[in-house]
């Protein structure tokens, strides 16, 4: 079984509770508005990651990719930042992964998993701080959201 910490939108702002989870997971999948090398650094020296450029990320993050395909222990994951990115066939897919909206959601479309993490970031339109947990083995998928404030 891997566990997965899944966030976005950190916005330069790695919080304790997300440090605090790293040690303890397989993965980091961060779906995009990094803003800082900083943040991008300090999560490849602490955790295996799967990364995705958002719409703040400027030329420092011109080299991450704008949507990406990962499978983990049989379960194909498309990552990206805008929901509105998400190509219309999706082929193979068993969960969308995306951010941007800072707002946390998850919902069964066509037997796919769309689930936005919210933001674990900066504070922003009055939306509580999130972010999710998820663990994979055999191709089977159970996830938690989880408020930090």
């Amino acid at each position: 079984m891997k566990k997965v910490l899944i966030i976005s939108d950190t916005h330069g702002l790695l919080r304790d509770e997300v440090k605090a989870k790293l040690p303890t997971v397989d993965f980091v999948i961060h779906a995009g508005d990094i803003n800082t090398p900083m943040v991008l650094q300090y999560l490849n020296e602490h955790s295996e990651l799967f990364i995705i450029r958002g719409n703040n990320d400027k030329e420092w993050a011109c080299n991450l990719p704008k949507i990406l395909v990962i499978t983990i222990e049989g379960v194909r994951i498309l990552l990206v930042h805008n929901k509105e990115d998400i190509p219309k066939e999706l082929t193979n897919i068993d969960v969308v992964i995306y951010g941007h909206s800072h707002k946390y959601d998850d919902k069964i479309v066509d037997g796919v998993l769309w689930l936005n993490p919210g933001s674990c970031g900066k504070h922003r339109f009055d939306l509580p701080i999130s972010m999710c947990e998820m663990w994979i083995s055999g191709g089977v998928y159970k996830y938690e959201k989880i408020i930090i404030e």
